[in-house]
């Protein structure tokens, strides 16, 4: 993550041999199925291109969500932060190395410009943010997202009406890099910045962001029930501009194959994606052990690089407008936008009745 950011049976059912990271999986895709999930206890997470996604996601859909949780990005709008033109100036200079505090992007203020965009209808109403729970994580030896941007979230959901230290809280791991952090001696050590951006630092943050939004949770399984599911993502995506890859993964708990559970969305960061490093954040980053004992269902969507419009070469998440077709006209960051509509989609999709 550098700076400047086929068909198969659905195996719903059939445990293969589980391990602490092993689980079934359909090695081909299928089609997302519908699992009667309860729409009224979906929530967000995301690391660096995918927490900036994380934060536009919360804010445009905030009547769907119910708490997010956002590791080594900034807030909503952050690449508007001056003369609100996004731009990949703006993204790298104020949203990811700003040189200064000066420099970097103003909560409060970006706050004030969704409150704006709600009123124009082209985001959910702001006064759902407050209902919300949100966790933010940041690394002290983080030098591509610096901490002094990740601060700004917390005065972003402050000025929204959440509480800090209670229903917003964040937290900075002193030596830690640019990544998501676990408790695994087999990831990366704590302080680098380096692919597969896993780092082991001791703390597990997807368990402490879900322990977050839903309050008090089971222990982690050690072994695996459930089954990933590898689906076509492509029917959900409309135009050719998105760069989100052909599948994408669900991991969902033997227990949700019956019962209505919730929903979160896990949105890799920059070069995480599956056509980069594999099945390392969908497999290893701790999500799955949590909502295994839970009923959470995960889902992983999927953005990959391109070297050709729209030009991605990292394969990161759209927060500067990467995906645009009208430069005059920007809906990256709005309940417009390809990328988001589709993750949305893809969600409500796994809320839709199962068939019987």
């Amino acid at each position: 993550m550098k700076n400047g950011m086929k068909k198969a049976a659905l195996l719903l059912g059939a445990v293969g041999e589980m391990g602490v990271m092993g689980l079934s999986q359909a090695q081909e895709s299928s089609k997302l199925p519908a699992l009667g999930a309860n729409m009224g206890q979906v929530s967000v997470s995301g690391l660096s291109s995918g927490a900036f996604m994380t934060a536009q996601l919360n804010s445009a859909y905030s009547a769907s969500f119910m708490g997010a949780g956002i590791m080594a990005g900034g807030p909503f709008l952050c690449s508007k932060s001056y003369g609100f033109n996004a731009n990949m100036d703006n993204a790298i200079n104020a949203c990811m190395n700003p040189l200064t505090a000066s420099v970097a992007p103003d909560g409060k203020k970006l706050f004030a410009e969704a409150v704006k965009l709600a009123e124009a209808g082209k985001i959910d109403p702001v006064e759902n943010l407050k209902k919300q729970r949100v966790m933010i994580f940041s690394g002290g030896k983080d030098k591509t997202v610096r901490p002094v941007v990740v601060k700004q979230v917390e005065a972003y959901y402050v000025a929204a009406g959440l509480e800090s230290g209670k229903t917003v809280k964040y937290q900075e791991i002193a030596d830690a890099g640019h990544a998501i952090t676990v408790n695994d001696q087999d990831a990366s050590s704590c302080s680098i910045t380096g692919t597969p951006y896993v780092n082991n630092c001791g703390i597990t943050e997807s368990s402490a962001i879900l322990e977050h939004i839903y309050g008090n949770l089971k222990p982690a399984a050690t072994f695996l029930s459930g089954t990933m599911v590898r689906f076509n993502q492509k029917e959900f995506i409309k135009g050719t501009r998105s760069s989100m890859s052909e599948d994408a993964f669900a991991y969902v708990p033997k227990s949700c194959e019956t019962e209505s559970c919730r929903v979160h969305v896990a949105i890799h960061g920059c070069q995480q994606g599956y056509k980069v490093i594999g099945k390392t954040y969908y497999t290893k980053t701790g999500y799955n052990e949590v909502a295994d004992t839970n009923n959470i269902i995960v889902l992983y969507p999927q953005v990959e690089p391109k070297n050709s419009a729209p030009f991605n070469p990292q394969g990161c998440w759209d927060f500067w407008g990467y995906t645009e077709t009208d430069s005059q006209n920007k809906t990256f960051f709005t309940k417009d936008a390809p990328q988001m509509k589709a993750i949305m989609e893809m969600v409500s999709r796994l809320g839709q009745p199962r068939s019987k």
